[in-house]
């Protein structure tokens, strides 16, 4: 006979800025204001993956030739 794995319950993760308890209404946030905090960080551009540095002088300088 095999053994029925045991559930576990797990806590909801919480807001993601702060840690407090998630609302439904600012989902995953907890309140309307770490929200407007997440879109402020979108709008200035802090969230960015690092990676290789753009080349400028690449040959493309986006004029049109021609």
């Amino acid at each position: 006979m095999s053994k029925t794995p045991r559930l576990r319950l797990v806590k909801p993760a919480g807001c993601p800025l702060c840690g407090k308890e998630r609302v439904a209404e600012f989902r995953p946030f907890c309140s309307k204001r770490c929200a407007d905090i997440d879109m402020g960080r979108w709008l200035k551009e802090s969230y960015a993956i690092p990676g290789e540095p753009v080349r400028e002088d690449a040959g493309n300088d986006g004029s049109e030739d021609g």
